[in-house]
């Protein structure tokens, strides 16, 4: 079979789908998987991961795409191990060394720690996804023409430092989106007046999802794998459960009794998701009709 060939679907094919990426495969080699599994091409994620690191894909399959802007995958948590003493091109170490220093101590790592609190201002790493002119900055680095990337805001709401060794320290870092883990090991290097890369890195949460709850790439090979519920990609957003009547109007597009606090709520059939509507005063206007007639 041609690697894009879609056999027979062998999972229901609308809903969540967390996977646990190992190390050495892209995200799109991920969706690809999942694609082939569940014989569906309509899969989008909340974020990828780089090849080197590992933990929490998550995945939106089917009518599911449709609920990404709707889906909160913050705070992310990741296990990072940073390592002093050098500097590389891609800021992890899959990249060259472009500069070495001397080790950092302790305490000058606490407060450079601090001082990466909070609302901060960052680079990405000229080997990312990040466009200027419609050019991606992996490639041009690639090609050996860096680009020059605007510093932009991210957050990293907390920091907790675990194991320490002469040249490393393994952190636990939650962050708001948008936040490159590997900037901040580089970051922390140049804050203590050494040199960092990012030696290893796993997101184990992304919002209300949880790594622990993701299937291993095998499991989703061997077909073991069990989407989610719709429902629980938008925790935050009310429910209302329709009665036969109102499920014909929202499947239609027409107004609901709001009878749901919130401006907007999610209209469910029995335990599945139909629309996502807007209050307007005294009734709900579905704006996302999932399934229709």
């Amino acid at each position: 079979m041609h690697p894009d060939a879609l056999p027979e679907r062998t999972i229901a094919t609308d809903g969540v789908l967390l996977v646990d990426k190992p190390p050495g495969v892209t995200s799109h080699d991920v969706v690809a998987i999942a694609r082939r599994v569940t014989g569906t091409r309509r899969i989008g994620h909340t974020g990828t991961l780089d090849p080197f690191a590992t933990g929490l894909l998550v995945l939106l399959v089917g009518r599911g795409t449709r609920l990404i802007p709707y889906v909160q995958g913050e705070p992310k948590v990741y296990e990072a191990t940073i390592r002093f003493g050098a500097e590389t091109t891609t800021d992890d170490l899959t990249g060259e060394v472009t500069r070495e220093s001397e080790l950092p101590v302790s305490e000058d790592i606490d407060r450079a720690v601090a001082s990466l609190t909070g609302v901060i201002t960052q680079r990405p790493p000229d080997y990312s996804a990040k466009q200027v002119a419609g050019r991606r900055a992996y490639v041009a680095a690639r090609a050996g023409e860096p680009l020059a990337l605007t510093p932009t805001q991210v957050t990293v709401h907390e920091w907790r430092i675990g194991r320490r060794s002469h040249s490393e320290i393994d952190v636990t870092v939650v962050c708001g989106g948008g936040t490159y883990i590997r900037a901040l090991a580089r970051d922390l290097g140049r804050a203590v007046g050494s040199a960092a890369h990012l030696s290893a890195l796993r997101r184990t949460r992304s919002g209300v999802f949880d790594v622990a709850n993701a299937f291993s790439i095998d499991e989703l090979q061997e077909h073991l794998a069990k989407l989610a519920p719709l429902t629980s990609a938008i925790p935050q957003i009310p429910v209302q459960r329709l009665t036969a009547e109102e499920v014909e109007r929202a499947r239609h597009g027409n107004t609901i009794e709001a009878r749901a606090e919130g401006e907007i709520v999610a209209l469910c059939e029995d335990d599945n998701l139909l629309a996502i509507a807007r209050r307007d005063g005294a009734v709900l206007q579905p704006r996302l009709v999932m399934y229709h007639d």
